[in-house]
């Protein structure tokens, strides 16, 4: 099942108001599973799941586990370097 563009749009504006897991996981769960017009995004699937592991989501750190399998270490690489960039980005975010 692939998500719309809307959904994507309405879970990242809910992560632009409270950073929590479970939008982080949808998000997540969106990437890897693609969109109407795009193939699944491993890298973007990986970084969302990340952040929705950091938050304490156990669904999240297991597809993510999942997804590595699927990934190369270069494609790794850039997902554990967009998460970190998205913290230090939403660091206020964060901590509200």
């Amino acid at each position: 099942m692939a998500f719309t563009e809307l959904e994507v749009r309405e879970a990242e504006e809910a992560i632009d108001v409270v950073a929590g897991a479970e939008d982080m996981f949808r998000l997540g769960l969106i990437y890897s599973t693609g969109l109407e017009s795009r193939a699944p995004d491993f890298v973007e699937a990986h970084k969302w799941f990340s952040l929705a592991a950091m938050m304490g989501s156990a669904p999240a750190k297991s597809y993510r586990e999942e997804l590595k399998m699927e990934m190369t270490a270069t494609d790794l690489t850039l997902a554990q370097r967009a998460a970190r960039g998205w913290l230090v980005e939403n660091r206020e975010i964060l901590a509200a």
